[in-house]
Protein backbone atom coordinates (compact mmCIF):
# COMPACT_ATOMS: atom_id res chain seq x y z
CA UNK A 1 0.00 0.00 0.00
CA UNK A 2 2.53 2.28 1.01
CA UNK A 3 4.70 1.07 -2.06
CA UNK A 4 2.01 2.10 -4.40
CA UNK A 5 1.39 5.34 -2.94
CA UNK A 6 4.91 6.46 -3.45
CA UNK A 7 4.89 5.34 -6.99
CA UNK A 8 1.57 7.42 -7.95
CA UNK A 9 2.85 10.44 -5.90
CA UNK A 10 5.87 10.59 -8.73
CA UNK A 11 5.11 13.49 -11.27
CA UNK A 12 2.81 11.85 -14.57
CA UNK A 13 6.15 12.60 -16.25
CA UNK A 14 8.25 15.38 -17.21
CA UNK A 15 9.17 16.89 -20.50
CA UNK A 16 11.69 14.21 -21.24
CA UNK A 17 9.27 11.91 -21.37
CA UNK A 18 9.21 8.54 -19.75
CA UNK A 19 12.05 5.78 -19.62
CA UNK A 20 11.12 3.37 -22.36
CA UNK A 21 11.99 0.62 -20.28
CA UNK A 22 10.47 1.14 -17.24
CA UNK A 23 8.00 3.91 -18.13
CA UNK A 24 9.03 5.98 -15.13
CA UNK A 25 9.45 9.67 -15.59
CA UNK A 26 12.86 10.29 -16.78
CA UNK A 27 14.56 12.84 -14.36
CA UNK A 28 15.17 16.49 -15.59
CA UNK A 29 19.23 15.81 -14.50
CA UNK A 30 20.48 14.66 -18.08
CA UNK A 31 23.69 13.15 -16.21
CA UNK A 32 20.57 10.44 -14.64
CA UNK A 33 20.31 9.23 -17.90
CA UNK A 34 22.11 8.39 -20.90
CA UNK A 35 20.83 8.47 -24.69
CA UNK A 36 21.58 5.58 -27.14
CA UNK A 37 22.54 6.28 -31.00
CA UNK A 38 21.22 3.56 -31.81
CA UNK A 39 17.65 3.60 -31.49
CA UNK A 40 17.77 7.62 -30.30
CA UNK A 41 16.50 6.48 -26.92
CA UNK A 42 16.78 8.18 -23.37
CA UNK A 43 16.87 5.25 -21.15
CA UNK A 44 17.30 6.16 -17.05
CA UNK A 45 20.34 5.12 -15.26
CA UNK A 46 18.90 2.42 -13.07
CA UNK A 47 17.78 0.75 -16.48
CA UNK A 48 20.97 0.84 -17.59
CA UNK A 49 22.65 -0.01 -14.75
CA UNK A 50 20.07 -3.39 -14.22
CA UNK A 51 21.13 -3.88 -18.13
CA UNK A 52 24.79 -3.67 -17.65
CA UNK A 53 24.92 -5.62 -14.62
CA UNK A 54 23.20 -8.31 -15.91
CA UNK A 55 25.71 -8.45 -18.82
CA UNK A 56 28.03 -8.54 -16.59
CA UNK A 57 26.54 -12.05 -14.87
CA UNK A 58 26.17 -13.70 -17.78
CA UNK A 59 29.41 -12.66 -19.60
CA UNK A 60 27.26 -10.77 -22.66
CA UNK A 61 28.43 -8.30 -25.02
CA UNK A 62 27.50 -4.62 -23.71
CA UNK A 63 24.18 -3.92 -25.89
CA UNK A 64 21.57 -1.14 -25.86
CA UNK A 65 18.89 -2.01 -23.21
CA UNK A 66 16.13 -0.70 -25.16
CA UNK A 67 16.58 -2.26 -28.76
CA UNK A 68 19.68 -4.92 -27.90
CA UNK A 69 21.78 -3.45 -30.24
CA UNK A 70 26.03 -4.22 -29.67
CA UNK A 71 27.23 -1.12 -28.17
CA UNK A 72 30.53 -1.34 -29.30
CA UNK A 73 30.76 0.60 -32.43
CA UNK A 74 33.13 3.11 -33.53
CA UNK A 75 32.11 7.26 -33.65
CA UNK A 76 31.62 6.81 -37.08
CA UNK A 77 29.52 4.05 -37.27
CA UNK A 78 27.50 6.04 -34.48
CA UNK A 79 27.53 8.77 -36.09
CA UNK A 80 26.00 7.56 -39.32
CA UNK A 81 23.42 5.56 -37.19
CA UNK A 82 22.39 9.18 -36.22
CA UNK A 83 22.29 10.67 -39.79
CA UNK A 84 20.11 8.09 -40.66
CA UNK A 85 17.88 8.54 -37.42
CA UNK A 86 17.44 12.13 -38.69
CA UNK A 87 17.07 11.19 -42.10
CA UNK A 88 13.90 9.54 -40.77
CA UNK A 89 12.56 12.61 -38.83
CA UNK A 90 13.52 11.64 -34.96
CA UNK A 91 13.41 14.62 -33.22
CA UNK A 92 16.58 13.76 -30.90
CA UNK A 93 18.60 12.23 -33.46
CA UNK A 94 18.13 16.29 -35.41
CA UNK A 95 18.66 18.02 -31.99
CA UNK A 96 21.96 16.18 -31.54
CA UNK A 97 22.69 16.72 -34.95
CA UNK A 98 22.29 20.49 -34.36
CA UNK A 99 23.97 20.39 -31.02
CA UNK A 100 27.07 18.75 -33.26
CA UNK A 101 27.08 21.61 -35.75
CA UNK A 102 26.77 24.26 -32.96
CA UNK A 103 29.91 22.94 -30.84
CA UNK A 104 31.84 22.81 -34.15
CA UNK A 105 31.06 26.68 -34.04
CA UNK A 106 28.48 26.11 -37.58
CA UNK A 107 25.72 28.05 -35.75
CA UNK A 108 23.69 28.11 -39.21
CA UNK A 109 23.21 24.75 -39.85
CA UNK A 110 22.80 24.10 -35.95
CA UNK A 111 19.77 27.05 -36.71
CA UNK A 112 18.21 24.94 -39.25
CA UNK A 113 18.89 21.49 -37.03
CA UNK A 114 17.20 22.73 -34.22
CA UNK A 115 14.28 24.51 -36.01
CA UNK A 116 13.71 21.52 -37.80
CA UNK A 117 13.69 19.02 -34.17
CA UNK A 118 11.45 22.09 -32.48
CA UNK A 119 8.84 21.94 -35.44
CA UNK A 120 8.89 18.03 -34.51
CA UNK A 121 8.30 18.69 -30.88
CA UNK A 122 11.70 18.81 -29.18
CA UNK A 123 11.50 20.24 -26.29
CA UNK A 124 15.42 20.90 -26.07
CA UNK A 125 15.56 21.99 -29.86
CA UNK A 126 13.36 24.89 -28.37
CA UNK A 127 15.46 25.64 -25.66
CA UNK A 128 18.59 25.86 -28.13
CA UNK A 129 16.95 28.18 -30.57
CA UNK A 130 15.67 30.10 -27.68
CA UNK A 131 19.28 30.87 -26.16
CA UNK A 132 20.92 31.06 -29.40
CA UNK A 133 18.13 34.02 -30.56
CA UNK A 134 19.21 35.56 -26.94
CA UNK A 135 22.82 35.57 -28.08
CA UNK A 136 22.57 35.78 -31.70
CA UNK A 137 24.45 32.74 -32.59
CA UNK A 138 23.41 31.77 -36.62
CA UNK A 139 20.72 34.39 -36.23
CA UNK A 140 19.94 38.04 -35.77
CA UNK A 141 19.34 38.59 -32.17
CA UNK A 142 15.10 38.98 -31.23
CA UNK A 143 13.72 38.79 -28.05
CA UNK A 144 10.38 38.34 -29.05
CA UNK A 145 11.33 34.98 -31.08
CA UNK A 146 13.24 34.08 -27.92
CA UNK A 147 10.21 34.49 -25.81
CA UNK A 148 8.46 32.22 -28.89
CA UNK A 149 10.46 29.52 -28.16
Amino acid sequence: ELRDELLFRQPESSYFGDCPICCLPLPLDEMQSVSYSCCSKQVCNGCMYANMSREYKEKLNPRCPFCRQLSLESKEESERKRKKRSKANDPIAVREAGRTHFFDGEYERAFDFFTKAADLGDVEAQFNLSLMYRKGQGVEKDEKMELYY
